[in-house]
């Protein structure tokens, strides 16, 4: 990557990020030309490829800088350092749906690069995905209060039945036209209290 991307105005680095996330939310990265993507931000091909050496990096760059976002806002929520774990969901997904309010074609490219099939980045988004919730997956379950929960539960596949029971929502909802805000604010509320009732302590 070119760093004279990082010496352009921010709100001209802003609309070359926008026209690769909408792109790319749009279509799979096979049929997301670089070229159209370039006419989004309003500037040249080349030029677009003087910042990124090709598709990949730029791919990879638009993915990075949505998981700095998305840790940003999961920041501003207080989501992190929670010790009830349904409160630190339901933060979490306060955070979530916001994020996709603000950046719509943001939080598109993100459930469509996480299911992305091409190889020539498949490796890398997985990689970079599964590191990040081990990361908060070992920080969330250290901080659990075994005692509140039913005896003899594996509290670690319970996080990851939650976890994905989530992106196959989200991914549901892609197959039937996109991310709807406030139906799956509705939706994982219900969630929420429908694991309160399964795994904690009745009382």
């Amino acid at each position: 990557m070119n760093g004279k991307f990082f010496e352009l105005p921010p709100e001209k680095q802003e609309r070359i990020l926008q026209a690769g996330w909408r792109v790319f939310s749009q279509n799979c990265y096979r049929k997301s030309p670089m070229s159209e993507i370039a006419a989004e931000a309003g500037i040249s091909k080349s030029l677009l490829f003087h910042y990124f050496t090709n598709k990949r990096e730029f791919y990879l760059f638009l993915w990075d800088r949505c998981a700095e976002i998305t840790t940003q806002y999961l920041e501003e929520f207080s989501c992190y350092g929670q010790e009830d774990l349904f409160d630190a969901m339901y933060r979490g997904m306060q955070a979530k749906l916001r994020l996709m309010t603000d950046y719509p074609d943001m939080g598109l490219f993100a459930v469509k690069a996480f299911y992305e099939k091409e190889e020539e980045i498949r490796a890398a988004v997985k990689e970079s995905y599964h590191k990040y919730f081990r990361t908060r997956a070992d920080a969330v379950l250290s901080q659990l209060d075994a005692g509140r929960f039913i005896p003899g539960l594996d509290l670690r596949m319970m996080h990851r039945e939650m976890y994905w029971a989530s992106e196959g929502y989200l991914w549901e909802m892609l197959q039937h036209g996109g991310l709807d805000v406030a139906r799956m604010e509705k939706d994982f509320a219900e969630l929420l209290e429908f694991w309160k009732s399964v795994y904690l302590k009745k009382g």
